[in-house]
């Protein structure tokens, strides 16, 4: 999959004359993209931020029930990127114009693109409230959507004071070029009149509405997830699965474990779905596969990661066939037993991946898949894990089957802040990614690798990237970037 998918497409969306949805301000529109993957079921690709070789397509918008929406039309239109340069700014300004009666303008900035057509939204800064001299964030646009890469193309900036009804006054306007922009620097900026042209022909004397100063306007060559993908980087997949014994007696239709007639259970179905997309980014896929909490043969001691196949020296399985074989060969050989521990099979991946930063590139990535169905046992260790882990080349992927309570697992899913381990050391990025398998049990099977594999791509390009690591077949190295991608490309490894 990773050779069939090798370009990126930036789509520039814009409406005309949409239905007024709000009453007593204007409507605030979005837009979805939606793929179908199976010829019945669609799937969010991405969407717009809110207000917000070409070709250019314009459509009519319906509603529901397919009548027109009034005369409302959108226009799409498809663009190759082909150039992976990003140019981060800073900037400030002073003296802008005051447009609210009460308090101060709450000023941002929206960068243009020149096109045949006109002018292209680029980027949209953050809003600054009540502040006529105000510093913004720095921020990072895509130097092909700002000119297209050509440094003396015509770039328009305006400024604009927000208004919650989303009647924006518009405080000056300025036109430049990246050649102009680029001779920024923090001892010497540069400066930018806005002009505001209604305000400049009623009022004599008229000088400007503000001065916008550019301190930084740096660019840099940025790697995406295909770019390490495509340079050499493998990613190195391991499956450690859950034999506790409160996924039931393998032998009773009710365990989730039991292997029905058909050939599948929930493990299966998991394996499946991830490791059929993950498994074409590792090149001699050669997966090792764990099995925890269970009593092995031949002593029956308790195990936290034992090798599926019993072979300590060659936990290796051929592909995902080879993963699910292991796996059902393995079943009846063990004893369900416990607790339910997830940090010794973090470690053991992390003291590879910890190998791996030896080799100072970009070569190996390594992505865990745990699949379990219960409540973690040793939650603080696993903690200290995963904060360790996040200063690696790794993810994890937890997917929980069964209907248990989930909470810690979705505690380790750092998306409502950083990780801290015990000690309040704070994870450096966010490596896990939560999925009950429940949630996609009467779903295609390409819903659930799309979820799960959602933010990996993010994560390999943000672990690098915060490194300063290359592609292994690439000679250029990566500028620092302030931030991740904010797409992490497409929501599956296959973009």
């Amino acid at each position: 999959m990773a050779t069939q998918c090798v370009t990126k497409v930036e789509l520039t969306v814009s409406c005309e004359n949409l239905l007024d949805k709000d009453i007593g301000s204007k409507s605030d529109p979005l837009c979805v993209l939606l793929m179908n993957t199976t010829g019945s079921q669609w799937y969010e690709v991405g969407r717009t931020e809110k207000v917000v070789s070409s070709r250019k397509h314009t459509r009519p918008l319906v509603l529901k029930n397919n009548r027109p929406a009034g005369r409302g039309t959108i226009t799409i239109i498809a663009e190759e990127i082909k150039d992976n340069r990003v140019v981060n700014f800073e900037a400030e300004a002073r003296k802008l114009d005051n447009k609210d009666f009460f308090g101060k303008s709450d000023p941002y900035l929206e960068f243009y693109k020149q096109t045949e057509t006109g002018w292209q939204l680029a980027h949209r800064t953050e809003v600054v409230k009540n502040n006529l001299n105000p510093t913004w964030k720095p921020f990072r646009i895509p130097l092909q959507s700002l000119c297209g890469g050509d440094m003396d193309k015509h770039i328009k900036v305006e400024c604009y004071d927000y208004d919650n009804d989303g009647s924006h006054d518009l405080i000056g306007i300025f036109e430049t070029t990246m050649t102009r922009l680029q001779e920024a620097t923090r001892s010497s900026p540069a400066e930018f009149e806005c002009i505001n042209s209604k305000k400049q022909q009623k009022k004599k004397g008229y000088k400007n509405s503000g001065v916008v100063s550019v301190k930084l306007c740096q660019v840099v060559k940025e790697y995406t997830f295909l770019d390490y993908i495509m340079g050499g980087c493998q990613i190195n997949f391991t499956v450690g699965i859950d034999f506790t014994g409160s996924n039931g007696d393998p032998k009773s239709p009710q365990s989730l474990h039991y292997i029905s007639p058909q050939g599948v259970n929930e493990y299966l179905s998991a394996i499946w779905s991830v490791g059929m997309v993950i498994q074409d980014y590792d090149s001699d896929k050669m997966f090792p596969a764990f099995g925890f909490g269970a009593q092995i043969p031949p002593t029956w001691q308790v195990s936290h990661e034992f090798p599926l196949n019993f072979n300590p020296a060659n936990p290796f399985c051929a592909g995902i066939e080879g993963v699910v074989e292991a796996y059902r060969v393995c079943l009846p050989q063990v004893k369900l037993y416990g607790p339910t521990n997830f940090s010794p099979i973090i470690n053991h991946v992390a003291r590879f991946a910890m190998q791996a930063t030896q080799q100072k590139t970009a070569s190996q990535y390594f992505v865990l898949l745990i699949i379990t169905d219960g409540v973690i046992t040793d939650l603080d260790q696993t903690r200290s894990a995963i904060v360790n882990a996040s200063r690696l080349p790794m993810s994890i992927i937890i997917i929980g089957v069964g209907g248990a309570d989930f909470t810690s697992m979705e505690f380790l899913d750092g998306d409502d802040g950083r990780l801290r381990a015990p000690t309040g050391e704070t994870a450096a990025r966010d490596i896990v990614q939560f999925v009950p398998f429940r949630q996609f049990q009467n779903s295609p099977k390409e819903a659930l690798a799309q979820s799960v594999l959602a933010e990996v791509p993010g994560q390999v390009v943000t672990y690098f990237n915060m490194n300063k690591l290359s592609p292994p077949n690439t000679d250029t190295p990566p500028a620092p970037v302030p931030t991740p991608p904010a797409t992490a490309d497409m929501p599956t490894l296959t973009s």
